[in-house]
């Protein structure tokens, strides 16, 4: 019987490749919730009249951290299962914030991929968008992964 929702192979994912994932609301209560398992205590998250009087931010902000965990959330999901190996690094820049009400999608492109000198293993790095309901692009991140080959034998020359 086929296994549905398995992950995106080493073969799958060439330089160019692009694809975006499902949405995702963030709502009050993810706010709440990661903040209190994070230790983010920060007023910018707790503080609804700081918010209102004394930020520059106007509304329910949630934390960048919150809106990246998401993204990998949303991609682990669709195209990570059995075949990533690893997160190996990134950079991580925030474009624009996240409130509660905003639905978010990720735009990925891939812009490296190379086999590994272990055969069977790749390293594919992408292009992360994380884009709200309007189009925004909230944050943009790149992570190199680890990633199984179907072909169990390619390696890098």
């Amino acid at each position: 019987m086929e296994t549905v929702g398995l992950g995106f192979y080493y073969e799958d994912l060439p330089l160019g490749r692009q694809f975006k994932t499902i949405g995702r609301t963030v709502t009050e209560a993810d706010i709440v919730n990661f903040i209190n398992t994070t230790g983010m205590q920060e007023v910018l998250f707790m503080d609804l009249e700081f918010l209102e009087h004394s930020s520059d931010i106007k509304g329910r902000v949630a934390p960048g951290a919150l809106a990246y965990t998401f993204a990998e959330g949303l991609l682990v999901q669709s195209t990570m299962q059995h075949t990533g190996y690893a997160f190996l690094n990134m950079e991580l820049n925030v474009e624009n914030p996240v409130f509660a009400g905003d639905t978010l999608h990720v735009e990925c492109e891939v812009i490296e991929a190379r086999l590994t000198s272990k055969p069977g293993r790749g390293l594919v790095r992408t292009r992360n968008k994380i884009v709200k309901q309007d189009g925004t692009v909230a944050i943009i991140y790149t992570p190199l992964r680890m990633i199984k080959c179907r072909d169990e034998g390619l390696a890098k020359d």
